[in-house]
């Protein structure tokens, strides 16, 4: 992994066999971003999404492998318990250009992956909602 920063934003390049949420996680860690936005794009080879089941407040998870292009990540950098904590969803697709996307759970980097972050200033704490199940932000 290498990055620059740019003012507020920082771009990193997540390189081939990497997992890219433990990256970025480590990263704001090492760097002190406790809040701000991400995007990405780039290829992987093994994913993990998830899909949040509302009635149960669980999610069902699904690895994807073989060649998938990163057409979309986002999400947002917050913290819990003090600690980092990353909000992503992605969208992908595979060889025969069918989409798939969730909550991104994991993922491999297969080629690279090319991701920006905005930092904002200050810090936004999440919390266990009782009621949804949910990591939300708190007031």
């Amino acid at each position: 992994m290498i990055y620059r920063r740019f003012g507020s934003k920082y771009i990193v390049r997540i390189d081939k066999g990497e997992e890219v949420v433990e990256r970025l996680k480590a990263f704001c860690g090492e760097t002190g971003i406790r809040l701000g936005s991400v995007v990405a794009i780039g290829a992987a080879d093994r994913v993990k999404v998830g899909l949040r089941e509302t009635a149960t407040k669980t999610y069902l998870d699904r690895e994807l492998t073989g060649d998938l292009e990163i057409t979309s990540l986002t999400g947002n950098v917050a913290t819990m318990g003090g600690e980092v904590y990353l909000h992503l969803h992605v969208s992908l697709s595979d060889r025969e250009y069918h989409a798939f996307g969730g909550h991104l759970r994991s993922a491999r980097v297969s080629g690279a992956c090319e991701v920006m972050i905005e930092v904002l200033d200050g810090s936004w704490e999440r919390a266990l909602d009782e009621e949804t199940g949910l990591n939300l932000f708190v007031s």
